[in-house]
């Protein structure tokens, strides 16, 4: 399997652990449970097709020539900011959506990445606690 395919299979894997995990904390807490779960469902769906598309995109820009790439890459970014910008204005309008949980789960993919860069690099361990003599 491709080293790019089998990172991206595994970073959506954990976004759907963390709102699965929020979603069933957030339902504990919380009285409008359905509209809390919606909003994690739409939100994180949304979130995992915009990192699809991110992908795909950053595989086509990767084959074509420089020029091409930047002009493709451009156009999908900006279709892609559209999208979250439809996304959200209807989590605001939508009587059915929690808005901050549709925003949370837009973000969530953006944690995991975060947290498993920093987390899971035994690299960025080792330069914080090296000690300024060992370098």
């Amino acid at each position: 399997m491709d080293k790019t395919v089998k990172l991206v299979k595994d970073i959506i894997k954990w976004d759907i652990i963390v709102l699965l995990i929020l979603a069933g904390v957030s339902a504990l807490i919380f009285d409008d449970k359905m509209e809390i779960l919606k909003g994690y469902l739409f939100g994180g769906m949304i979130g995992i097709l915009m990192f699809f598309l991110l992908a795909r995109t950053m595989q086509k820009a990767s084959e074509m020539a420089p020029a091409r790439a930047s002009k493709h890459a451009t156009a999908q970014y900006f279709l892609r900011m559209v999208i979250y910008a439809v996304v959200i204005f209807i989590g605001l309008k939508a009587d059915y959506l929690n808005s901050i949980t549709v925003i949370i789960g837009l973000l969530s993919i953006k944690f995991v990445i975060y947290f498993r860069q920093v987390f899971c690099n035994k690299e960025f361990f080792k330069k914080i606690f090296s000690r300024k003599e060992d370098d």
